[in-house]
């Protein structure tokens, strides 16, 4: 068996930036975007070292602009996170500036970042995604790679939300599975639903990093069925102590609030 060690004091050279525009020009992106968003970061397992050396612990959220050159590989996060876990730090405060200027720098933009300290855990919440369900449409699926022709459209022009909670991709590194829920916004012409619901499914043996795939379903959709406004939306399972929601809108819509679904 091979051990991997993990490294418990502080080191942010594990922190690995991704360019993002290599696959942006793959999805035919062109320097100037078609959309705007964020990525939400949520980091369960954070801890330190206070000046006593006594462990704290915290939850944290990360913002990070869609417009940043980089994103980072997941990995190489929870690795980033837990160097802080042997690290003496004066304060809540301290972490929090040095996250901000540690992911800022690997993302080649500035960040959010907010800790939950213990004595709010209690204000977690769950709620799943707002929209109508796509999952239970009695539709034939075989296509298991991302398939854009799956996507049709009507006549009638319609505003309306859909979430499927059947989303899977794969890590492009690993392979290992990633499951999301995911919500589609639209005003446009009405997409099919059983079409949509097997063109998310399509994705199941795909390898993408989550911003990436999100961009990807977000272009698609664009392209086959022109809606006039459209946000995509997902919220990937926690692995490693991290999830990822990757939010991108072409109608200046606001980021959601960062809350977990039951799943993460």
């Amino acid at each position: 068996m091979k051990i991997i060690p993990y490294k418990d004091t502080y080191d942010p050279g594990l922190l690995q930036p991704v360019p993002r525009a290599p696959h942006r020009r793959e999805l035919g992106i062109a320097e100037s975007l078609p959309f705007t968003g964020v990525d939400l970061w949520t980091a369960y397992e954070l801890s330190w070292l206070d000046p006593s050396g006594r462990p704290r612990v915290a939850m944290a959220t990360f913002v990070v602009d869609a417009r940043s050159p980089n994103l980072v590989e997941s990995k190489s996060f929870k690795l980033y996170l837990n160097s802080f876990n042997q690290t003496e730090l004066a304060s809540p405060e301290s972490l929090r500036q040095r996250l901000i200027a540690d992911i800022g720098n690997a993302c080649g933009m500035p960040v959010d970042v907010e800790l939950k300290l213990p004595g709010a855990f209690g204000d977690e919440r769950i709620e799943e995604l707002d929209g109508e369900l796509l999952d239970d449409i009695d539709a034939e699926i075989r296509d298991y790679r991302p398939n854009p022709a799956l996507l049709r459209t009507g006549r009638s022009e319609t505003d309306e939300t859909l979430v499927s909670n059947l989303l899977k991709t794969n890590c492009p590194l690993t392979g290992q599975p990633d499951w999301a829920s995911i919500q589609v916004r639209y005003r446009g012409p009405r997409i099919d639903r059983a079409g949509l619901l097997r063109y998310l499914v399509s994705f199941r043996r795909h390898g993408g990093f989550h911003e990436q795939c999100v961009e990807h379903i977000f272009m698609d959709i664009l392209g086959r069925c022109a809606p006039e406004r459209l946000t995509v939306y997902a919220r990937y399972t926690r692995r490693g102590g991290l999830d990822i929601n990757p939010f991108r809108t072409n109608c200046g819509e606001k980021p959601p609030r960062n809350v977990r679904t039951a799943r993460q």
